[in-house]
């Protein structure tokens, strides 16, 4: 299975950490206080973006008042209250990475969500020192499913995009990985249940837990 992988990099929301749900009412909070319904289609439409890109559809999309940094400084106090509390581990999380750190597999982050979150998501749950690199989309020219988080996180790991392995939750995440010319593996998480088969077909393999490869 790891053959020929000198390094894995995870995606955070969903994959490493329960908390897509969080997203969503954090979503339907934000709207409903300007009057506005949650659209079916919206986590679909901005699954991958970076955070600014979000930010941005947001605005375009429901005319919105204020600057994108006001919008994204919102969302950010916002996730620190459900982050400090109600976000936990994957299951079989802390003993993967170990696993992995045992057989001296460089570690990184390629996320769609903010550096200060991401690290002090880790921190909380005592994983931060394992990750040699954190690489959040809004650092890169485009979020997924653009390869560019994952070939920035592999440069900083100084590894090659053949010799990575990549764990994601969503469709737009593992297209990203596929196109860096990574393997992907896919994890399973509630939020991309209707779209199971399209990234299972996708990924290089498709699991309900890192308890399996662990």
């Amino acid at each position: 299975m790891f053959t020929n992988i000198k390094g894995v990099i995870f995606d955070l929301d969903g994959t490493l950490i329960d908390s897509m749900w969080i997203w969503k009412e954090i979503d339907i909070q934000y709207l409903s206080e300007r009057g506005i319904q949650l659209p079916e289609d919206l986590q679909r439409a901005v699954e991958g973006m970076s955070f600014t890109e979000t930010a941005v559809y947001f605005k375009n999309r429901f005319n919105l008042e204020g600057t994108i940094e006001e919008i994204k400084q919102e969302w950010i106090t916002m996730a620190n209250y459900y982050y400090k509390d109600k976000v936990l581990l994957k299951e079989g999380v802390k003993e993967f990475i170990a696993f992995l750190k045992n057989k001296n597999i460089t570690m990184g982050i390629g996320t769609s969500n903010f550096k200060e979150l991401t690290v002090e998501i880790l921190k909380k749950h005592n994983i931060l020192q394992y990750f040699d690199a954190i690489v959040t989309s809004c650092e890169v020219k485009k979020g997924k499913p653009y390869p560019d988080v994952f070939l920035k996180a592999a440069e900083m790991l100084e590894v090659k995009p053949e010799e990575c392995l990549v764990f994601e939750d969503t469709y737009a995440g593992v297209l990203a990985a596929k196109r860096a010319g990574m393997r992907v593996f896919a994890i399973a998480d509630e939020s991309s249940f209707p779209y199971k088969e399209e990234i299972s077909r996708l990924a290089d393999k498709y699991i309900e837990s890192f308890k399996e490869i662990a």
